[in-house]
């Protein structure tokens, strides 16, 4: 089978349930107001299913932010009362109304429930599944471990709401709002607990759920360690090519590198800063061009200042994701300095736009072909600076440039989001109707390699 043909998406319309399309709900708590790979992973997976016919309830956090399919027919959505916590990227339910949702579902169960995360409304869904003996998958996107440790403030209250919800859906006494707010608010010394109960939590939820599904190999291993007896099968989300229209962007007569993403600190941003201070010892001209989301720290926002003075880096901000094609377009290479990803769909925009990758995480290979279309390099600054040197001077070779933006434009065709979709509703199908799901801890292309 040829990797890069499109394939047909499967349709939904005949439930293995009832004659009837299949219901999908889909619990996430990244549905904006800020833009990542899960919100567009999710959305992704949301317009393909819709597509194919099924019925897709979606519970998320009341917030803004994108949402394309508000008014498609055979789309409900469900938002919860939310908070913002200073800085993080996301609205946070903050529990009002979880019980009147888990009795809306009572009265019409879907046929599957798809949780996208782990906090308070992916909770939700997992005691969703356990009341009504819904079939339950979990997709687990975020290194959970490292993002405890970025967002410390976070890990008190996702484990008050895992306490919260284990008391209202399994008949102990239901908590009071002083108990909710003595266990949010916890001493700085007892954080570690905290962490730990999270991390509990998360293991129950994982190995309770009917399959787990991850993003990449990588993310399988941390699951298997998190929760041993989890069920897993990697099924990478789906990235298509950006739209390539738009007016060229200015440039200067030097290389440029790219990074697209939040800038934030557990991206690692420090780290490609202080590279590229490095790299431009060596190639005065280099450029070096931010675009993403702001959710950073006072501490790197001065860091970034200084370095924009010392002349060189490019501030672009957050750009519409339509509209990142010139991005790719005017740059030569893109650089990834973050550990914490699971998958990272900017890797794979940056591969179906024909750019060569330096990356520092190791275990995402996905579109990377050590030295074909990129460079592994160690996290360090030296070590950066040197691939990103490096591979600059092989792209000044025509035969090396073109083999290089060739095979990132091939491993991208391998991951399409038709093709996740296709992997996703099969699964659905499966547990729909109470099928055995062969697991496997690695990521398996369309062609079967």
């Amino acid at each position: 089978m040829d990797a890069t043909a499109p394939e047909q998406l499967q349709d939904a319309t005949a439930s293995p349930v009832a004659d009837r399309p299949l219901r999908v709900a889909l619990f996430t708590d990244m549905y904006g107001p800020g833009h990542s790979g899960l919100l567009y992973a999710v959305q992704f997976l949301e317009g393909e299913l819709l597509r194919a016919g099924c019925e897709v309830q979606v519970v998320a956090p009341a917030c803004s932010g994108p949402n394309p399919y508000r008014e498609h027919p055979l789309r409900t959505e469900r938002r919860l009362k939310s908070m913002r916590i200073p800085g993080l990227p996301m609205a946070v339910a903050d529990g009002r109304g979880f019980e009147a949702a888990l009795d809306a579902f009572a009265t019409d169960p879907p046929d599957v429930i798809h949780v996208h995360g782990l906090g308070s409304v992916g909770m939700l869904g997992v005691w969703a599944a356990d009341r009504l003996e819904v079939p339950l998958l979990v997709t687990w996107h975020t290194d959970f471990e490292a993002y405890a440790d970025h967002y410390a403030m976070l890990t008190p209250f996702i484990s008050a709401y895992y306490r919260l919800l284990k008391a209202s859906t399994h008949g102990m006494k239901r908590p009071t709002l002083q108990d909710m707010r003595r266990w949010v608010r916890v001493k700085w010394w007892k954080r570690g607990m905290s962490r730990r109960n999270l991390l509990n939590a998360a293991r129950d939820m994982l190995e309770s759920a009917d399959l787990v599904t991850t993003p990449s190999d990588k993310t399988a291993v941390r699951v298997r360690e998190l929760a041993p007896h989890s069920r897993i099968k990697v099924v990478p989300n789906g990235a298509d090519a950006l739209p390539e229209g738009g007016p060229p962007l200015a440039r200067g007569d030097g290389p440029r590198i790219l990074y697209v993403g939040r800038i934030a600190p557990e991206k690692n941003i420090q780290l490609l800063l202080e590279a590229f201070e490095w790299v431009r010892e060596e190639i005065p001209n280099a450029e070096l061009m931010f675009v993403g989301d702001w959710n950073a720290s006072s501490w790197l926002e001065a860091k970034l200042a200084i370095a924009r003075r010392r002349g060189g880096v490019i501030l672009a901000g957050q750009i519409p994701r339509e509209e990142l094609g010139p991005y790719y377009a005017s740059s030569d290479v893109f650089a990834f300095p973050s550990l914490t990803d699971t998958q990272a769909l900017v890797l794979h925009e940056a591969a179906h736009a024909g750019l060569p990758i330096v990356s520092v995480d190791h275990e995402l290979r996905l579109v990377l072909d050590d030295g074909v279309n990129g460079a592994i390099a160690r996290p360090t600054p030296e070590s950066l600076a040197r691939q990103l040197v490096m591979l600059i001077h092989k792209l000044e070779d025509p035969d090396f440039k073109a083999t290089a933006r060739a095979r990132s434009r091939e491993m991208a065709s391998w991951w399409t989001i038709e093709h996740q979709s296709n992997a996703i509703l099969e699964l659905y199908r499966d547990l729909a109707a109470g099928r055995p799901i062969v697991e496997s801890m690695k990521a398996v292309r369309p062609d079967g390699a």
